[in-house]
């Protein structure tokens, strides 16, 4: 039997612009995302991946349909402080311009996560630290974002969402401000997250980088036109 993690059904989102005229941006998505899976959403811009991977994430409610996590009608869920609870327990998240705090060091980033989760100052900056060195950074512990390369920073953000040892990694755009070394090696850590059952939504622009996912979600104008397709290595 399939250990469904993610459901989708009849998804729809809209925004609404300042006059009240409504933008559709999701047109009636059915997805399910098994436990332990990599998937890439790939599509043209505007056609409502990061939008998706937002959903998800706990960051935008859905205008209508239903979303469910490990069975639990997540649609439902009003108030901020229980879906902060779910991103901060279940998600981690990683994106494109890293979204690191520039006056604090590889360490104290990292282990931001951990202080929203109330975990002891000894053990966080414990955790943080071996992040950091299975990531090859451990000599970088006290640097500061302006003094890592590209990848390193975006290593340090991956550091940072697998703080709290989320189940879900949403990743936007990871690679898109690297080099294809960088990108590689980002992409070999995601396939490592996996490896641990753990289950990788990646949005990208790279067909190097979907390679690496187990199937590809291709999005065009709001709607799912292939959810099972694969690129070969």
């Amino acid at each position: 039997m399939k250990d469904v993690l993610i459901k989708f059904e009849d998804v729809h989102k809209s925004y609404f612009l300042a006059n009240g005229e409504e933008v559709p941006v999701l047109r009636g998505i059915d997805l399910e995302i098994q436990k332990g899976e990599f998937v890439a959403l790939m599509g043209e811009s505007g056609g409502g991946k990061s939008t998706l991977l937002n959903i998800i994430g706990c960051l935008h409610a859905l205008s209508s349909g239903k979303y469910f996590l490990e069975g639990r009608d997540i649609g439902v869920i009003r108030e901020d402080y229980a879906l902060a609870f779910v991103r901060n327990k279940k998600m981690g998240f990683i994106f494109q311009s890293f979204n690191l705090l520039s006056r604090m060091t590889a360490l104290q980033n990292v282990a931001l996560p951990a202080i929203y989760a109330r975990i002891p100052h000894a053990e966080r900056e414990a955790r943080a630290t071996k992040l950091l060195q299975s990531i090859g950074l451990g000599e970088r512990v006290r640097h500061r974002p302006p003094e890592l390369s590209g990848g390193q920073q975006q290593r340090v953000a991956i550091a940072r969402a697998l703080m709290n040892d989320p189940e879900i990694i949403l990743a936007d755009e990871p690679t898109g401000a690297l080099d294809s070394k960088s990108g590689k090696e980002i992409m070999e850590i995601f396939c490592e997250f996996k490896e641990r059952n753990k289950t990788v939504l990646m949005v990208t622009h790279t067909p190097e980088a979907a390679k690496y996912a187990d199937r590809i979600v291709f999005l065009k104008d709001g709607k799912i036109t292939s959810h099972d397709y694969k690129l070969e290595k």
